[in-house]
């Protein structure tokens, strides 16, 4: 058990520290909307290169993942429904690597998490961390899922977006899905066990043969806007995923929300979890990665991790890049469910554990006192709710001028402090 001790000459420093007033701003992006997701995956599947692929009586499994993409409960239904049209027997397969502790009922629970269950989605869903080595690329052992090679073929839904560990021509999205998500725990372990660097040449090899003896025939691929909303939805089939996949990262690239205000003293983060991203907060947000050899656009001084999300079920992977924690974090911290993730993507630096302060007032001052500004009103300071939601966000009172001159910013009040609860937590919520 960690051993916390006298806090009380920890709290005598830090109570002579100001923290700044704050005021709540929007953030305004261009962010098209896809406004009939179900018509326009519809209109795609029912072509007829997408219907030549689906034969009748056939048992085809649908890959669908651990994030939480907008709308994937419409997406995934949409697409089984339409599958069940062509005369086709659908199942769900779970494709998250060593997500939900890496266990089939843990995978299961993931899925339904998201709004993904048998009952809703009127198919079984097939959960096993079985797997099956089905050839190498480059001397990687390449592993599937024995649910999927089951399958007469198999279709893979997935959004398309800047991974958080690596850059290349593809990046997360329907092959990184093919490898790490159908390998399960066992395929992305030993893909991880390579370095990051050229990470995306690696999973194309492994991928051209997982498309072949798995019998992939299409992907799903979803673009989200800036707020976390589907701005568009390709229905691609397996052999132009690699010509497609790559344009559509760089769009996907442009529509990513960031922060507007850069450099920074401090960046407070409420929540980080899985749900959020595979990292627990998106290091494209933070500016912070966890690999050296990715740098960030935003600069940070201090991160500052108040809390976990309800959904992660104490897995605190990501947490390893902040500065400062709370005690109530810490208690929350499930080492398993966190380490399982840091040592299958051999990234032990995800889960190191920063300085754990008692509570929200006393990390927020810790992160005043540690950032090397000596005048309250000087700090540049920005809180967000998570690394998903940064329309509406909180700036100190030193960024007020510059919000005021820019024209993607809205300011919504005054510039007030903080309330904290009996406990020294938050009470002035985003």
């Amino acid at each position: 058990m960690a051993v916390f001790g006298d806090f009380s000459t920890i709290k005598k420093i830090l109570d002579e520290v100001s923290v700044p007033k704050f005021v709540k701003v929007r953030q305004i992006f261009d962010a098209p909307v896809l406004k009939n997701i179900e018509q326009s995956l519809l209109g795609q599947l029912n072509d007829e290169k997408i219907k030549g692929f689906l034969k009748p009586k056939t048992k085809v499994a649908v890959a669908v993942g651990s994030r939480g993409i907008a709308n994937l409960p419409q997406i995934t239904k949409t697409t089984i429904d339409f599958l069940k049209s062509q005369s086709v027997e659908p199942y769900i397969i779970p494709a998250m690597g060593s997500h939900g502790g890496a266990t089939a009922e843990g995978q299961k629970q993931v899925l339904a998490e998201l709004g993904i269950t048998e009952e809703a989605m009127g198919v079984p869903i097939r959960s096993s961390m079985e797997v099956e080595k089905i050839g190498e690329a480059g001397g990687l052992p390449v592993y599937v899922d024995k649910n999927a090679l089951a399958a007469d073929g198999v279709v893979i839904i997935n959004r398309v977006k800047p991974h958080t560990g690596f850059r290349g021509i593809i990046e997360s999205g329907i092959i990184k899905m093919s490898v790490i998500g159908l390998g399960k725990q066992r395929g992305a372990d030993s893909a991880h066990q390579l370095s990051m660097e050229g990470f995306d040449k690696k999973l194309i090899a492994a991928s051209k043969i997982i498309f072949e003896k798995a019998k992939v025939l299409f992907g799903v691929a979803v673009l989200e806007n800036a707020y976390d909303e589907v701005a568009e939805i390709h229905v691609i089939p397996a052999a132009e995923v690699l010509d497609k996949e790559p344009l559509l990262l760089e769009k996907a690239k442009k529509l990513m929300p960031k922060v507007l205000f850069n450099p920074l003293d401090i960046l407070i983060v409420d929540e980080i979890g899985k749900n959020i991203s595979g990292d627990g907060m998106d290091p494209n947000i933070t500016g912070r990665f966890t690999v050296s050899y990715i740098n960030g656009d935003l600069k940070v001084t201090r991160v500052v991790v108040l809390g976990m999300t309800k959904e992660t079920e104490g897995n605190g992977n990501g947490i390893g890049v902040a500065d400062i924690t709370t005690k109530r974090f810490f208690d929350e911290f499930d080492m398993s469910k966190s380490y399982i993730n840091s040592i299958t993507a051999a990234l032990p630096p995800t889960v190191r554990i920063p300085m754990v302060m008692p509570n929200d007032n006393y990390a927020m001052r810790c992160a005043v006192k540690t950032s090397y500004c000596s005048q309250s009103e000087q700090i540049r300071a920005v809180r967000i709710k998570d690394t998903l939601h940064l329309n509406e966000i909180y700036i100190s009172e030193a960024l007020l001028d510059e919000a005021k001159t820019n024209q993607q910013i809205e300011i919504l009040g005054e510039p007030e402090p903080f309330k904290y609860d009996e406990n020294g937590d938050l009470l002035t919520k985003l």
